[in-house]
């Protein structure tokens, strides 16, 4: 299993570091959420600090979330007012306040990875597709053939599934898969998704798996 760990308390990152090589976690410790990685499909939960350098833990987690809504986060903090405890609840996982003890965190992770396990595992149905989340392998229920798709196509539906029937804008989607800001006018979005819908539709001049909202963007529904 890997570990995205944010953290700029050098004694405290080395400890909790240590303790999580120690119990076979893949660990990549940064100190601030400068250089994010930008496919958290590497990690398997991240643990993050709320006091950071430049943009706080609660920014960083809602932009993480923003990335891969299903990864699990665990906030750590040493602010425990109820106000930060929900804050932080809106979008993570779990939150631990300092100090704590080694055996509850890792016992916290054991119980958001079985729950991410759980949901990667799990065979979504759109239409008339089987989507495998572990293997991201689709198939035509109709058909019986697989569904191949390739470069952006498949980090465009991926996003997608992300955030099942939620409306995403032109802006989200690109900045989302393309990791740099969305200039007006720009076609691509527009021709990658027909292609998509080509590869992902039984009539792509109709299509029912990948909707368009008007005046807005686009919505898959689960």
């Amino acid at each position: 299993m890997n570990i995205l760990y944010l953290e700029d308390d050098l004694e405290i990152g080395e400890w909790v570091t240590h303790k999580l090589i120690d119990h076979n976690y893949e660990t990549n410790w940064l100190t601030s959420g400068i250089n994010l990685p930008a496919d958290l499909s590497l990690y398997d939960l991240i643990i993050l600090d709320v006091m950071l350098p430049g943009l706080d833990g609660f920014s960083i987690g809602r932009r993480l979330k923003r990335l891969d809504a299903s990864i699990p986060i665990i906030m750590l903090s040493a602010r425990t007012s109820i106000d930060d405890k929900l804050e932080g609840l809106e979008f993570a996982d779990d939150y631990l306040t300092k100090p704590f003890h080694p055996e509850e965190l890792l016992k916290r992770i054991e119980v958001q990875l079985r729950k991410y396990e759980r949901s990667r595992n799990q065979t979504l149905k759109i239409a008339h597709l089987d989507i495998h989340q572990e293997s991201q392998i689709i198939h035509n229920r109709e058909t019986k053939e697989e569904v191949i798709l390739s470069g952006k196509q498949f980090y465009i539906f991926r996003f997608f599934l992300k955030h099942l029937n939620q409306i995403l804008t032109k802006e989200q989607l690109y900045e989302g898969v393309w990791q740099e800001p969305f200039r007006e006018g720009d076609k691509t979005l527009m021709v990658h998704i027909r292609h998509l819908r080509e590869k992902l539709e039984k009539d792509p001049s109709n299509p029912r798996i990948i909707e368009t909202i008007r005046g807005i963007g686009y919505r898959v529904k689960g």
